[in-house]
């Protein structure tokens, strides 16, 4: 499936680019941009895709993107009917890259925020509690400019960083990183693992990495991922698999060995508990939304 690359326009040189949105149903295909993404669905049920994520969504979605993620929401087919009363409503809330980016490597006041964009990277959906305190703030930002924008962008960033009630979407293989908390032993792990999950992977060839017995090292990699190697390994090998799928080019048995696994049965399996789709379902899904975007937009 190809992907888009939008240019994101922010005329008059400006930081930060606010978008009230009020539409028959969302318009935009599978897409990325090199932008930081909020977005505050007020009204619409749907499907939303980011990055190998796919879950349904209602009013009161909010979600936070990183520069580079994928992703695209799809409203339910009810809101392509042509009813009146079914309307999307969502603010759209895009700055740059490098916005803050000297004060976010550099001082210790903006050290939560700097943790906020690293985890942005696999998408964040914060839940209620957290809506609750930035609601009045995301209804604000359509109606003010210049500094005051900046100022309350820096309000709502400051909520983010500081809440513990959100999820991440994507898979941790999806954008594979060593915690910045870890130690140079497991970067060595990880940093291999980024390059042969898709073969054998054997757990004396790992543990050795590590400098630790087998067993040391099962108790290690738990301890500081809190999976085990297998299960680690199988996250990055589905995560790799989602993107294959996606893109449309190998059949479901092609992509089941191309991501690692040596069984097709094993792999479904798999795929269902880390998605809740099957391979197929999976594609589908994916196909469909995207699909009728690009076909009722003309892409």
């Amino acid at each position: 499936m190809k992907i888009m690359h939008e240019q994101v326009d922010f005329p008059g040189r400006l930081a930060i680019k606010v978008k009230w949105r009020e539409i028959p149903h969302f318009t935009y295909p599978w897409h990325f941009h090199n932008q930081y993404e909020l977005v505050y669905v007020i009204e619409s049920y749907g499907t939303r895709f980011i990055g190998d994520s796919i879950e349904s969504f209602e009013a009161g979605d909010l979600v936070f993107i990183g520069s580079n993620l994928p992703h695209f929401w799809k409203s339910d087919e009810a809101f392509h009917q042509g009813n009146p009363d079914l309307t999307v409503r969502a603010i759209v809330i895009q700055f740059h890259s490098d916005f803050l980016i000297n004060a976010v490597i550099n001082y210790t006041e903006f050290y939560h925020i700097k943790k906020l964009l690293n985890r942005s990277s696999r998408g964040i959906r914060f839940l209620a509690s957290t809506l609750k305190k930035v609601k009045p703030l995301l209804y604000k930002m359509p109606d003010v400019s210049g500094f005051e924008r900046i100022i309350l962008m820096l309000q709502i960033l400051d909520i983010l960083a500081r809440s513990n009630s959100y999820k991440i979407l994507g898979s941790e293989a999806y954008h594979p990183k060593v915690n910045e908390f870890t130690t140079d032993r497991l970067d060595k792990v990880i940093n291999y693992l980024n390059y042969h999950y898709r073969e054998k992977i054997v757990l004396e060839d790992v543990a050795s990495l590590a400098s630790l017995h087998p067993s040391a090292f099962c108790r290690f990699f738990k301890e500081k991922t809190g999976k085990s190697l297998s299960s680690f390994v199988n996250d990055m090998r589905i995560s790799y698999a989602c993107k294959l799928i996606i893109e449309g080019k190998l059949s479901v048995s092609q992509v089941c060995f191309e991501s690692g696994f040596n069984n097709l049965s094993n792999f479904n399996r798999t795929f269902k508990q880390r998605t809740g789709f099957t391979p197929s379902q999976y594609q589908l899904e994916f196909y469909m939304g995207n699909k009728s975007l690009v076909d009722n937009n003309n892409w």
